[in-house]
C-alpha cells in the first residue's frame, strides 16, 4: 500500500530528506553498535566460557539489554553526524542552492529535519525512561551471575534521615530475609533528642509495616527519662528495604515514574544529598531534546558549500560533539560536588549549544 504523504502535509522533498536522514542515522547506529558488541564479546568471551554462561542468556539477557543503553548514549552524536553527512552531500551537489533558488526558504527546508529529530527524540525518551532501566537490571543480574560472580544481598551501616528529625540506623540488613540487625531509631525536636528506639532485629512485613524484636524504647523529657521494654512490636516506619540498596549508580535501574517517586521521598524526608538522583532524572529529558539542537547545528553548518566538503564538515561536527560531551561531563561533576544546581548542570550544555545553533542558523545561506 502506497502512502500519500501529501495528505499529512509532506512534500516529496520532505519525504526524501526524512528517509535519507533517518536512514543514515539508523545505519550509523547499527554499525557502531555492531562494532561495540564485537569488541565487548572479544573482551568477555573468556568470562562466558569460564563461568559456563548459556548461549541463550548471553544473547537475550546480556546483549539484548546491552544494545538499548549504548544506542541511547550514541544518539546525540550520531544525530549530528548523520545530519552533517547527508546535508554536506546535498550542499556539495548544489542541491541546497537549487532549493533556495526555487523559492524554498531555509526555514522551510528545516521542517523535514525537525520531523526526523522528533522521531529520534521520542525514541530516546522512551529508551532512557522506560526501556533501559529494566534492561540495566537484567544486565546487572547477568553480570553478577556470569562475569563478576558476586552479588551483594546485604547492606551494612545504613544510616538515613527517613523524615525530618528522624534518623534510622541498621548495622546489617539482609535482603533475602528482609531482616535487619542492631537497629536504632532516634527522634529529634529542635535538634534535641526526644526518643531512641533500639532493637536486636527488625523485619519488614509490607509497604511501611515493620516488626521489631527485643526492643528498648527510651523517651526523654528534659532531665526525665522513661523506659519501655518488649519482645515484639509492630510499627510503621516510612522506609522500604529496596531504598537501602538504591545508590546513585543504581538509580539507572528506575524508570521515570519510580525515579521521580524516589526523589520526592528523599525531599520529603529533608535529605539534601539528592544531586546524583536529580542529575539522572533531568538527563532523561535533556538528552532527547539534544536531538533538536544537534539537528539545528548540523543543518546550519553543513548547508554551506565549502572547500573540503563532507570531510571538513564531519571534522567540525566531531569537534563540536566532543566539546558537548566533555562539557556535559564537567557540568555534571559540578552538580555532584554541590557547586551547581542539578537542573542547571544538566541543561547548561543544551542551552549553550542551542545558542551556537541559533548563531549558525542566522549565518546559514538563505
Amino acid at each position: 500500500m502506497k502512502i500519500d504523504y501529501r495528505k499529512i502535509g509532506l512534500s516529496k522533498l520532505d519525504t526524501y530528506i526524512i528517509k535519507k536522514f533517518l536512514g543514515t542515522f539508523f545505519f550509523s547506529i547499527i554499525l557502531i553498535l555492531s562494532i561495540a558488541v564485537i569488541f565487548d564479546l572479544t573482551e568477555k568471551l573468556d568470562n562466558f566460557f569460564d563461568n559456563n554462561a548459556p548461549l541463550e542468556a548471553i544473547i537475550f539477557d546480556y546483549y539484548l539489554n546491552f544494545i538499548p543503553f549504548y544506542m541511547n548514549m550514541f544518539t546525540p552524536l550520531f544525530t549530528f553526524i548523520s545530519v552533517i553527512f547527508f546535508t554536506s552531500k546535498l550542499a556539495s551537489n548544489t542541491e541546497i542552492i537549487a532549493m533556495l533558488a526555487s523559492g524554498i526558504s531555509f526555514r522551510r527546508i528545516m521542517k523535514p529535519y525537525f520531523i526526523s529529530a522528533t522521531i529520534i527524540s521520542i525514541m530516546s525518551f522512551i529508551l532512557g525512561g522506560y526501556i533501559i532501566p529494566p534492561s540495566n537490571e537484567k544486565l546487572l543480574e547477568f553480570e553478577d551471575a556470569y562475569i563478576k560472580k558476586f552479588k551483594t544481598n546485604y547492606a551494612r551501616n545504613i544510616q538515613m534521615e527517613i523524615e525530618p528529625g528522624v534518623i534510622l540506623y541498621i548495622e546489617r540488613f539482609e535482603i533475602e530475609q528482609n531482616k535487619g540487625y542492631r537497629f536504632s531509631l532516634e527522634k529529634f525536636e529542635d535538634k534535641i533528642l526526644t526518643s531512641r528506639l533500639t532493637a536486636e532485629s527488625i523485619t519488614w512485613d509490607s509497604l511501611y509495616h515493620w516488626k521489631i524484636t527485643d526492643y528498648l524504647l527510651r523517651n526523654f523529657d528534659g532531665m526525665r527519662e522513661s523506659i519501655v521494654k518488649g519482645t515484639s512490636l509492630d510499627t510503621t516506619i516510612m522506609v522500604q528495604p529496596r531504598e537501602f540498596f538504591i545508590t546513585a549508580k543504581e538509580s539507572a535501574q528506575l524508570n521515570n515514574t519510580q525515579l521521580k517517586e524516589h526523589l520526592d521521598r528523599l525531599k520529603n524526608r529533608g535529605i539534601g544529598s539528592t544531586q546524583a538522583f536529580e542529575d539522572e532524572y533531568y538527563k532523561r529529558f535533556s538528552m532527547p531534546l539534544a536531538a533538536f539542537i544537534m539537528t539545528l547545528m548540523g543543518v546550519s553548518l553543513a548547508s554551506r558549500k565549502v572547500r573540503g566538503g563532507i570531510g571538513l564538515h564531519l571534522g567540525i561536527g566531531l569537534a563540536l560533539s566532543s566539546i558537548y560531551i566533555l562539557f556535559s561531563t564537567l557540568s555534571t561533576s559540578f552538580s555532584v560536588s554541590g557547586a551547581m544546581s542539578p537542573f542547571l548542570a544538566v541543561w547548561l550544555p543544551n542551552f549553550l549549544f542551542l545558542g551556537i545553533g541559533a548563531y549558525l542558523y542566522h549565518t546559514a545561506p538563505k
